[in-house]
C-alpha cells in the first residue's frame, strides 16, 4: 500500500511546478505574439503601399493613353502635310 501511494504522489507535479511551466510557456506565446503583431503592422503598410502604387500606375497609364493619342495625331498631321508637299509640282 506504502508502495503505490508513494508512486501516485511522485507522478504528480506540484501547483509550482505547474505555475512555473505556465509562466515559461506564458512568456513565450507572449513573445510570439508581439512578433505577429509587428509582422501583421508591416504588411498592413505594405498593402496601403502597394494600393497606393498600384492606383498611381493606373493614373499614369491613362496620361500615357492620351499623350499617345496626341502624338498620332501630330504623326498623321505630318503624314499629311509631307504627302501635300510631294503632290505639288516644282517649279
Amino acid at each position: 500500500m506504502i508502495l503505490v501511494g508513494s508512486i501516485g504522489v511522485s507522478g504528480c507535479a506540484t501547483k509550482g511546478y505547474v505555475n512555473r511551466e505556465i509562466a515559461t510557456v506564458n512568456s513565450r506565446i507572449d513573445g510570439i505574439d508581439g512578433r505577429v503583431r509587428t509582422v501583421e503592422g508591416t504588411s498592413g503598410q505594405a498593402l496601403s503601399q502597394a494600393q497606393a502604387a498600384a492606383g498611381q500606375a493606373q493614373q499614369n497609364a491613362q496620361r500615357i493613353d492620351q499623350i499617345n493619342g496626341r502624338v498620332d495625331g501630330l504623326d498623321q498631321q505630318m503624314q499629311q502635310q509631307m504627302q501635300r508637299r510631294q503632290r505639288k509640282p516644282r517649279g
